[in-house]
């Protein structure tokens, strides 16, 4: 009988296990892998949510996240309780996605333990290690760490390859977020919301949540999109609020009462999905959103100074706006009244992916660790 390849993959964040999903599911149908899922659980509810979605049972669960918890004390026990995990499982190869504490730790633990480590979405960069803080440090990390770099586009090949990374380890798979957007679409209807919104008007969805944009940033952007209901009765704005008390406190403080704008619970996935494809206009600070927005068609004002995602920004699906309050009204209005821009901002084919890059790499997976 031939012995299965035994694949843990780790993850914690609710992007993590929307991007994880295709992959574990992949992995699970293929008859020469052993699929084992362990989750940290930094986003707890979050996260439980996309795991009851794509039906994910996870073999180990951390749950680590405790209130106020810093990164040292994050990253420690990721490190120690992963350690156990390893003696326990002796998996073949360690899989992580992206550019979270989780990713970090968990290849780092994987190193010690010298078992080979997959990343998943490899290679991408800002070049300014405090900008995302921590993520640009915890992907490049994570990079240096890993046997096989799967990388979703051109641009992030050209990354690894500028670090030094062996081209032979590098492999171009596009992005597993398209395919977990694909397959939600398809496979579940859209779920009403209790909004009272007005189909007649012209919807800006918003997601605000990174640590770059606490404070400030965050006021600024709320004061954007407070004059943009106040200067256009023909919107209406959608905003899933997260949990973090730092988003929080701001949101409800500066948009809470006013006419036209919704604030809501943060959404499931399936119906998230729903949501950004009814949109007209989506504003977010979210790396997923970025990815998969072009998908749907719909144009996409980054809420960062800088993102490590420039190919939709190439192809001209998506624009950095950052947190300045006059440039967001006036490239939200040029959106909503200039109806060429508009046109020529949501007819890109969308440079991420096609659906199959789960596929790819359990293909790559099966391949490379068949031949050793």
């Amino acid at each position: 009988m031939q012995k299965k390849i035994k694949v843990l993959s780790i993850f914690g964040t609710r992007p993590e296990a929307i991007k994880m999903a295709p992959v574990i599911k992949e992995l699970e149908k293929t008859q020469n892998m052993h699929s084992i899922v362990c989750v940290t659980a930094q986003h707890r509810q979050m996260l439980d949510q996309v795991l009851e979605l794509f039906n994910i049972k996870p073999d180990f669960d951390l749950n680590i996240m405790k209130p106020n918890q810093n990164l040292w004390e994050l990253t420690a026990e990721i490190l120690l309780q992963t350690k156990n995990i390893f003696e326990q499982v002796k998996p073949d190869l360690v899989l992580v996605h992206g550019d979270t504490t989780s990713a970090l730790a968990s290849s780092l633990s994987a190193f010690y333990a010298k078992i080979p480590v997959g990343h998943i979405e490899a290679g991408l960069r800002t070049f300014d290690k405090y900008y995302p803080f921590p993520e640009e440090i915890n992907r490049i990390i994570a990079d240096y760490i890993s046997d096989f770099h799967f990388a979703p586009t051109k641009a992030a090949v050209d990354n690894l390859l500028k670090a030094g990374i062996k081209e032979n380890n590098i492999y171009l798979t596009g992005n597993t977020v398209i395919d977990a957007l694909l397959h939600t679409i398809e496979n579940y209807k859209p779920c009403p919301e209790k909004i009272n919104i007005d189909n007649n008007l012209k919807t800006i969805l918003v997601t605000a949540h990174r640590r770059e944009n606490f404070g400030e940033p965050l006021k600024n952007i709320c004061q954007a999109l407070s004059e943009l209901i106040e200067r256009n009765n023909n919107i209406q704005i959608v905003f899933p609020v997260h949990l973090n008390p730092n988003v929080r406190e701001i949101v409800y403080a500066i948009l809470g009462n006013l006419k036209r704008v919704y604030l809501i619970e943060p959404l499931d996935y399936a119906p998230f999905a729903h949501q950004m494809k009814q949109a007209y206009i989506i504003l977010t600070d979210s790396g997923g959103v970025q990815e998969e927005a072009p998908s749907l068609g719909k144009p996409v004002l980054v809420l960062r100074e800088e993102t490590e995602r420039p190919e939709a920004i190439e192809c001209g699906t998506v624009q950095l706006v950052g947190h300045n309050k006059e440039k967001i009204i006036a490239l939200t209005e040029e959106l909503l009244h200039n109806e060429q821009i508009y046109k020529k901002r949501t007819s890109v084919k969308n440079p991420y992916g096609d659906g199959f890059a789960a596929k790819r790499i359990v293909e790559i997976i099966g391949s490379k660790l068949e031949a050793n």
